[in-house]
C-alpha cells in the first residue's frame, strides 16, 4: 500500500473512532419493557421512535425478555409507537429526551389489530432510573429567560446545586469560567459541546460556549458518574448547540446597556458643570439565530451570529504616581497610617525616618517619573481617564445530515 491511501485510511479510521465517542455523549437513550395485559413479557415487538421536528426515525424490537433500547437518539420532542401482529399499536407522544438522558419507557399492548392504537401523551416529565449521579438540565427555557451578565451561559451552572463559581482570571480564554462542582476543582469540571471535548488544555477551563439563542440545553452532572465521563473527576457540562428542523424558525435580539441608565461612580470628578462625569458607557449585543431545511427530512441548516461592541471612558481609574515629596527622598506621608489603612510603616535602608537621599534614585528612573502627570494627594492616588474599546463577535454554523436510522452526520464551526 502506498503513503498516500495508508495515510487516508489511518485518518478515517481516527475520525471514525472520534466521532462515535463524541457521538455517543451528544445524544440521548430510551429503553424499556414491553409486556401484555397479564404481565407476561412480548418478544419481537418492533418499536419506533421518531423525532416530530424532523422526521427522523429510528426502529428496533424487544428481546426474548420483552425489553428493548435505542441508543443514539438526537435531543428533541419524540413519538414512540410500538406493535406486534395480533396487539392494538401502542402510541405515546409528548416525549421529550435531553442531552444525555436514559429514560425508562415501559408499555402495555393489549389484544386487536395493528390497525387500532392506543394513544398516549406524556405530559408528565420522564424518570431516569438508569444512572445513578445527580444531574441537572438547564433547558433552552431558562438560558433564554434568566438574566445574565454579559450573556455568559456558565453564569447558570451554579442552578445545577453543589456549584461555586469563583472570580474569572484575565490570563484563561474569554469565557472561561472558575467554576467548582460538588466540592472540586475547577480544573475537574468535563466540558463537552455537541458531543465533543471542550476543555482548554492551557488551563484545562472550558473554551467558549455558543450564546443562548444558539444554545439548546446543557447537563450539569455529578456524583456516580459513568465511565464515559473520566478524566475529570469533579463533574460534567454537557452542552448541544441548535440544530434547523423542517421548519424555518429563526430570531433577531439587539440588548443595549447605556451610560444614562447607570448610577455616577462614588469617585468619579466633576465636570465643568460641576456633576460627576459619567463612565461614556455604549454597549451593544446584536445578532440573530436562523435554522430549517434544506432537503426536508434529510439535511438541515442552522446560523447564529452576536456581536458585542462596548464603548467606555471610565473617569475614575485609580493609581499612584510619585508626588513631589517622594521625588525629594521624603516618604513619610507615604508611610503614613493615612495611607495604609491605619498603620503606620517603616521603611527599610537605605530609609533613615522614612527618607532616602534622592541622589540614589536611578536617573533614568527619575527623568520618566517626572514626565508622569503630578498628584496633590498625599499618598501619591491619582485618578484618571482613558478610552477601552472591546469588540468580540461569535459566529456559528451547523449542518446536520440524516442519511438512514443507522447512518447520520453533522458538522459545527464556531
Amino acid at each position: 500500500m502506498s503513503r498516500l491511501p495508508r495515510a487516508l485510511s489511518a485518518g478515517t479510521l481516527v475520525v471514525l473512532l472520534t466521532s462515535a465517542a463524541a457521538w455517543a455523549q451528544a445524544t440521548a437513550a430510551v429503553n424499556g419493557r414491553v409486556s401484555d395485559e397479564s404481565g407476561a413479557v412480548l418478544p419481537g415487538v418492533t418499536v419506533t421512535a421518531t423525532q416530530t421536528a424532523t422526521g427522523f426515525s429510528r426502529s428496533v424490537s424487544t428481546d426474548g425478555n420483552g425489553a428493548y433500547v435505542i441508543p443514539n437518539l438526537p435531543t428533541g420532542p419524540y413519538q414512540l409507537e410500538m406493535s406486534l401482529q395480533g396487539f392494538r399499536s401502542y402510541v405515546q407522544t409528548g416525549i421529550v429526551l435531553q442531552v444525555a438522558a436514559t429514560p425508562t419507557i415501559n408499555a402495555v399492548l393489549t389484544v386487536g389489530s395493528l390497525e387500532e392504537a392506543l394513544t398516549v401523551e406524556a405530559a408528565a416529565p420522564l424518570v431516569d432510573v438508569r444512572s445513578a449521579g445527580i444531574s441537572e438540565v438547564i433547558e433552552q427555557e431558562r438560558i433564554l429567560e434568566l438574566p445574565l451578565q454579559g450573556r455568559q451561559v456558565t453564569d447558570l451552572i451554579v442552578l445545577g446545586g453543589a456549584a461555586v463559581q469563583a472570580a474569572p482570571n484575565n490570563k484563561s480564554m474569554p469565557g472561561s469560567v472558575f467554576t467548582g462542582v460538588a466540592g472540586g476543582l475547577s480544573f475537574g469540571v468535563a466540558y463537552l459541546l455537541d458531543g465533543a471535548a471542550h476543555n482548554n488544555p492551557y488551563d484545562n477551563l472550558n473554551m467558549p460556549l455558543p450564546f443562548p439563542d444558539a444554545l439548546q440545553e446543557f447537563r450539569i452532572a455529578t456524583s456516580g458518574l459513568s465511565a464515559d465521563n473520566g478524566v475529570h473527576a469533579g463533574g460534567s457540562v454537557n452542552a448541544v448547540t441548535k440544530s434547523g428542523t423542517n421548519s424555518f424558525h429563526g430570531s433577531l435580539f439587539e440588548f443595549v446597556r447605556d451610560k444614562r441608565f447607570n448610577a455616577k461612580a462614588v469617585f468619579a470628578p466633576l465636570g465643568r458643570d460641576g456633576k460627576k462625569l459619567d463612565d461614556g458607557l455604549k454597549r451593544h449585543q446584536p445578532g440573530g439565530v436562523l435554522g430549517g431545511p434544506i432537503l426536508v427530512g434529510r439535511l438541515f441548516f442552522f446560523g447564529a451570529y452576536q456581536g458585542t461592541f462596548v464603548r467606555t471612558t471610565p473617569a475614575d481609574i485609580l493609581t499612584k504616581v510619585p508626588t513631589a515629596a517622594m521625588l525629594a527622598g521624603d516618604f513619610s506621608a507615604f508611610a503614613s497610617p493615612a495611607c495604609n489603612r491605619g498603620q503606620q510603616i517603616t521603611l527599610r535602608a537605605p530609609f533613615v525616618n522614612n527618607r532616602v537621599d534622592p541622589t540614589l534614585y536611578s536617573p533614568a528612573a527619575t527623568s520618566i517619573a517626572r514626565q508622569l502627570p503630578p498628584t496633590t494627594d498625599p499618598c501619591g492616588d491619582l485618578r484618571f481617564s482613558s478610552p477601552q474599546h472591546y469588540d468580540q463577535s461569535q459566529v456559528i454554523t451547523k449542518i446536520d445530515y440524516q442519511g438512514s436510522g443507522s447512518h447520520s452526520i453533522f458538522g459545527r464551526y464556531m
